[in-house]
Parts: C-alpha cells; structure tokens; sequence
C-alpha cells in the first residue's frame, strides 16, 4: 500500500446508480495460525451479468476507452473504461511487462494500478499506487499480487466468479473475493516484512477496502452489459445514464452463499499458509 500523495483522482463521475451497500455482502477479516492476514468477502449475485462478460471486462478493461454522453461534468468526454468501474475512486490501470496477443494480460504480466479506497470520505488516505503480478487470468477468475525475493509470496488477491441459473438460463454470477497479506514463515526477515505490511491495514482500511470493493463490483451490473454488447466496436463505445438497466434496488441482497463464506473463513482461521489455501494460481473452487 502506499501512502503517497502524488496521485490526481478524477472528479467523482454521477452515473445515477444506486451503489450496492456493505450490508449486502458477507465479509470477514482473520488472522490465521501464521498471523497472516486473511480476508473473505462474498458479494451478492450480480444480476444480468455472466461470467462471459467479467471475463472479457478483465481481458480489455486497460485498453478501452468510452465516452460519456449526459454524466455531469463529462458530457462528450471520452475517458478510461476504468473509471467506470467505480464512481469516485479509480484513477488508472497499465498492463506492463510479457502481455498476450494485443496487449492483453496474462499470467506473468504485471499491473500498475491507481485509485483510492473511499475517497469521498478519507481523500488521499488509503491511496493505491502499485505495480502487481498477475498470477491467475483465466475464465473462472483472476488472481494478482506481490512476491519478495528469497521470503516468497507477501500479498494475493483472488477472484473467483460463477455463472448462475435459473430455468436452464443465466440470471448472474457468484463472485468471491479473498485476500492474504504477510508470509507464513517464521524467520526474522519474513516476519519482519509481515509486520510492516500488517501495521499499514488497520481496521479504518478494511472497512474503506470493503465499502469500495462493494461498490466496485456492484455496478458491473449497471455498466458491463452495456459495454459488452459494444464489444465489436470499442473504437466507439459510449455511455449514457439511459443505458443503464433496471434492476430491484442492491439494498434488498445479502451475500450470495453464507455456507461458503463460513466455510472459506473457517479453512483460513485453521490454515498455516494462507496462500496454499487460497490457491490463486489453481482454477476456481467455486
């Protein structure tokens, strides 16, 4: 994490969703037997989206550019597709490194990211400024992260989505998120980089990382469907606040699977190496 002051965060962008709140997601922090950080967050089904879509969003995402018709202050600008995917908070994504056939990311590139967590609320406070490895990209998900040399893995983020259906027809996916921060091993110099690491996520940034996490991938529901029909055209694609679809309002859901949630949760609590549990570099468990 880091805590410089250099980033420029766009104006906050007024798509007229309503974001998805805390309460409809199943989230958890642990400390495991390791003292690894250990994080479970089970979002509610996103509804009208499939996996097909997600896995397209993450193959393209830092290459599309959209430009936004009728939102306040970006009328007839073209900008990020990034900054779709959350309001206020992103700032830029880069894929660098060994990329796949067009620039497309895959497992052994790296990816700089830029954004805040809840920055209508802390600022600059909880910035992002990070290069990560890709480790996981595939269909069923996608993992990144960080490694130290001679210590191993110190961060992983894993993503895991699913389609799911009702009357043979997909009505959303089942996306999971988990975390693991700090190394498993006990020597002088792991310990010592866990506890650095461990000492910058406090709980003030756990509940900023959820609230923006919730909201992040709650509107894939409002703006996903949209770009992915315009997936043969993205010289040209646009967005407009009567675009987005009409769904039951988000404060109505509740994580997708609590017996799931408990069970991930349970599994790090009783883990020695958190990153062998969480598997991000193996296919979904979902």
């Amino acid at each position: 994490m880091s805590h410089s002051k250099k980033l420029t965060v766009p104006r906050a962008r007024n798509f007229g969703w309503e974001l998805k709140p805390i309460s409809s997601a199943y989230f958890k922090v642990i400390r495991n037997k390791s003292n690894q950080i250990c994080v479970v967050l089970e979002h509610a089904l996103l509804r009208g989206v499939s996996t097909e879509m997600i896995h397209w969003w993450f193959h393209h995402f830092t290459k599309l550019n959209v430009r936004l018709i009728d939102i306040p202050g970006y009328e007839g600008k073209t900008v990020p597709a990034y900054l779709l995917w959350h309001p206020s908070d992103h700032v830029s994504a880069e894929l660098k490194g060994k990329l796949g056939p067009g620039g497309t990311p895959r497992a052994g590139a790296k990816i700089h990211i830029k954004e805040t967590m809840q920055y209508e609320k802390y600022g600059l406070k909880y910035p992002v400024d990070q290069e990560l490895m890709i480790f996981y990209h595939d269909k069923d998900g996608w993992g990144m992260g960080k490694t130290v040399p001679w210590v191993g893995p110190m961060m992983s983020l894993r993503i895991s989505f699913k389609d799911v259906y009702e009357g043979g027809k997909i009505i959303g996916v089942h996306y999971h998120y988990e975390v693991v921060a700090g190394s498993y091993k006990q020597n002088f110099v792991a310990q010592k980089l866990t506890n650095k690491i461990v000492g910058n996520f406090g709980t003030e940034f756990w509940n900023a990382w959820l609230t923006h996490n919730t909201i992040e991938v709650g509107v894939f529901e409002d703006f996903l469907p949209v770009l992915f029909e315009q997936r043969n055209h993205t010289d040209t694609m646009s967005y407009a606040k009567e675009m987005n679809p009409i769904t039951k309002s988000p404060a109505m859901q509740n994580g997708f699977s609590k017996s799931l949630f408990e069970a991930r949760v349970k599994g790090y609590s009783e883990s020695v190496n958190a990153f062998e549990y969480q598997g991000v570099t193996k296919k979904s468990f979902l």
